[in-house]
């Protein structure tokens, strides 16, 4: 087959196609995007097409193949991934900044707070504060993964109630 009579024939089959689309999408942008992802491949691929194949049936396949590969990478950009070790990740945007004269009395309310309470529970929370995972505190302290999960715990709630103040 010549590439005129493949281009014709694929011409042909852009309304079977635009049907096609209607299983994947009710979008007509994203329908049409779709189209033109299947025809730009089929064309750049016309070699990878077989005499006495189903041309239609060739197409549909490529079509379904996109809408396939677009929806997992349109999944991928919206998945955040936790790669590590103990699967603690922390993503907490942080709106709390210490630039105002308020923020400073504040600061220093809260790191009196922190140095007040017991130092076997103000180490672990320092520690995991400044960055350090858990296990890394455990092996530095020289204690179970659990009894710094305990501590850190306990850290917070002392400070939580030393900090009446600030509760809304």
């Amino acid at each position: 087959m010549t590439a005129v009579e493949f281009n014709h024939q694929i011409a042909s089959l852009q309304d079977t196609l635009e049907l096609f689309t209607r299983r994947f999408t009710k979008d007509q942008e994203e329908s049409e995007d779709l189209i033109q992802d299947t025809v730009l491949k089929a064309l750049t691929y016309r070699d990878k097409f077989k005499k006495n194949t189903n041309l239609k049936g060739w197409l549909y396949t490529i079509m379904r193949n996109t809408f396939i590969n677009n929806y997992r990478k349109a999944q991928r950009a919206r998945t955040t991934h936790d790669d590590t070790k103990e699967l603690y990740y922390l993503n907490v945007e942080d709106k709390h900044t210490f630039t105002s004269p308020d923020s400073t009395y504040e600061y220093k309310d809260i790191m009196k707070c922190v140095n007040s309470i017991r130092e076997d529970l103000q180490i672990p929370f320092k520690m995991h504060v400044e960055g350090y995972k858990y296990h890394e505190i455990a092996d530095h302290l020289e204690i179970p993964i659990g009894t710094v999960k305990n501590r850190i715990f306990h850290a917070r709630k002392e400070i939580q109630n030393k900090l009446v103040a600030y509760r809304t």
